[in-house]
């Protein structure tokens, strides 16, 4: 569900290999992500170009999985989503709480 596209000094660059991003694929999700985050110990960039569909589940396992990054005083930043899930945060304001960027490209450059 998750590649990891590339490593770099304080970043992992991860893709996440899913259409719909739902209550079926939100558990191994979460578990998946903590995992990067624990072993990496890096700020993870997750891309989510390919999905079409988001749930509240799954967007309750990412808000997690922030949780876990910030105590580990790390970071998750989102990159690649498209106009109908981009708005979809942005209505429930979760904006406010990833850092979304357009690209990787922008994400590393960004701090």
């Amino acid at each position: 569900m998750i590649d990891i596209i590339k490593e770099q000094n304080n970043y992992l660059l991860v893709d996440i290999k899913l259409h719909e991003a739902n209550m079926a694929s939100a558990d191994a999700f979460k578990t998946e992500i903590v995992s990067l985050l624990d072993t990496h110990h890096k700020k993870v960039i997750l891309s989510l170009h390919q999905v079409n569909y988001i749930d509240s589940t799954f967007l309750g396992a990412l808000v997690s999985a922030l949780k876990h990054a910030i105590s580990l005083k790390l970071d998750i930043a989102l990159v690649g989503l498209k106009k109908d899930i981009y708005d979809l945060m942005t209505l429930i304001r979760l904006d406010k709480v990833f850092k979304i960027y357009d690209s990787f490209t922008d994400a590393t450059t960004a701090d």
